[in-house]
């Protein structure tokens, strides 16, 4: 839930600065959310369960 809001908050971010005619740092804002999205789909969200490991 945490990473829908803080991407919708930076999408929102970015639109402002697109319609204040900032073209340039709305682009910047775009690409380091595809840069930190990156970097969360190499790390696991979820750690296995103790119970279920192989012996």
């Amino acid at each position: 839930m945490k990473r829908l809001l803080k991407k919708v908050e930076t999408l929102m971010a970015a639109a402002t600065f697109a319609e204040a005619g900032d073209h340039e740092t709305a682009r910047e804002i775009m690409k380091e959310e595809k840069r930190s999205d990156k970097r969360d789909a190499a790390r696991p969200t979820q750690r296995p369960r103790p119970g279920l490991r192989a012996s």
